[in-house]
């Protein structure tokens, strides 16, 4: 059976998805929200580098993740989420910029809880046969929702107010919780032990990644990406202003950018199981670095290319990283091992954030461009020409710890089977 024939799947789906059109709404409004109130590029970037500072504990949240029940956790998470976005009702006005940084750090904090918890969660309810299709569905759906999300949100922005994005953000998130309160899974839940230090424990994650050849070489390829996939939050400012269009223009490139991503998730499918997940993550990244020397050329249609063409690439990219670490991790150390993923991507994107805002109002947004396109050529060679090879067989797993598996509905036969061993697998930390 497919992921979407499994009908709490679909709720979760559906959940999300909806939840994912308030974030992506707010999301990309709050860059044009900082524009405006203060008319520089680089508070708007800087929104995006508030946003990602919280990936420097992620090995905490990983950790909180593998040692709770994931559905709960998500279920707190989310409602966390939705009061803390009203914060933004307060903002009138440059002197409460600092408001929409705070919101925006602790935004940031809860996805990094909310991604390796939804990882994780999905790990245990799906077949790992089917995962590539879950994720697929997810990421086109997701990228798709925002062909409407930034023209949605630039608009109610433009007539309402950002206030109430806030009110519009904070809403979506009870479907999420919705979603989770109905469905029962048969959760893996680690007990924690005195058998290993709490440092082994938070970089369990990160050393199963470097023990993994294919996860290891995914990671380093997309981590060199986000050294300068991050330029992209300050530039298209840039770009927007040069090719004579008002900031709320982003929406409409966000769009653009959606409607590519809507056919990368389509082919991203067909195409690992045709050329492996290292190549199309090599494809992905070479797509970057054409629609990054596209964008360097300032007029309408090139810049509406760019952003199609980087479109197809996120889902390429998206799918690739969260199904491998998936599939070729086990259940009860999931929450780390996406944490630590989450976390290398995550913080080089921040960190070329930084310096796309510190530098787009200087040297100009064409050299940063250039450097993108460098950068992400260099990091698609190892995975194109040298793809490392999926694990024949799942590592050993030490026998010196436990686990335990939340009761839940019956399952399907295939699916009863996998949640009976998985209830018996044991974290590979607690046994060093």
């Amino acid at each position: 059976m497919s992921a979407l024939g499994d009908a709490r799947f679909r709720r979760l789906l559906i959940g999300n998805s909806v939840s994912s059109f308030g974030d992506s709404a707010l999301y990309l409004s709050l860059g044009i929200w900082a524009k405006d109130l203060t008319g520089s590029n680089a508070a708007a970037g800087g929104i995006f580098l508030a946003l990602g500072l919280p990936y420097l504990a992620a090995p905490l949240a990983g950790q909180l993740v593998d040692r709770v029940r994931r559905r709960p956790l998500l279920i707190v998470t989310n409602a966390a989420a939705a009061a803390t976005v009203l914060g933004l009702l307060t903002v009138h006005s440059r002197a409460e910029l600092w408001v929409m940084y705070a919101v925006a750090v602790c935004y940031g904090a809860a996805f990094t809880i909310i991604g390796p918890a939804g990882s994780g969660l999905i790990k245990d309810l799906i077949a790992d046969a089917d995962l590539t299709g879950a994720n697929a569905a997810s990421a086109t759906i997701s990228q798709g929702l925002r062909i409407a999300s930034p023209l949605a949100g630039a608009a109610l922005y433009a007539s309402l107010g950002g206030g109430w994005l806030a009110i519009l953000d904070a809403v979506t998130f009870l479907a999420a919780i919705a979603a989770l309160l109905s469905v029962k899974i048969a959760e893996t839940t680690p007990r924690a032990t005195a058998r290993a230090s709490l440092r082994i424990q938070l970089l369990a994650g990160a050393a199963h990644l470097r023990g993994t050849p294919l996860l290891a070489q995914i990671t380093v390829s997309a981590t060199v990406a986000f050294l300068v996939i991050g330029f992209y939050e300050s530039v298209t400012f840039a770009v927007i202003a040069a090719i004579g269009r008002p900031p709320s223009f982003f929406g409409v490139l966000m769009s653009i950018q959606a409607l590519g991503s809507i056919a990368g998730g389509l082919a991203v499918g067909p195409l690992i199981r045709r050329v492996g997940e290292a190549r199309t993550l090599g494809i992905a990244l070479a797509a970057w670095a054409i629609a990054s020397l596209t964008y360097t050329i300032a007029v309408l249609p090139a810049s509406c290319a760019a952003l199609a063409l980087f479109g197809i690439a996120v889902p390429l990219n998206v799918v690739v990283v969260s199904t491998a670490t998936q599939r070729h991790t086990p259940p009860q150390l999931q929450g780390r091992a996406v944490a630590a993923s989450n976390m290398a991507t995550r913080l080089a994107q921040t960190l070329s954030i930084a310096i796309g805002a510190a530098l787009v109002d200087t040297i100009g947004y064409k050299p940063l461009l250039l450097i993108a396109a460098v950068v992400v050529t260099i990091a698609a060679i190892p995975v194109l020409t040298h793809p490392a090879q999926p694990p024949v067989r799942p590592p050993p797993i030490p026998l010196c710890s436990e686990t335990t598996a939340a009761p839940a509905e019956p399952l399907a036969q295939n699916r009863s089977v996998k949640g009976r061993k998985a209830a018996q697998v044991r974290d590979p930390a607690e046994g060093r």
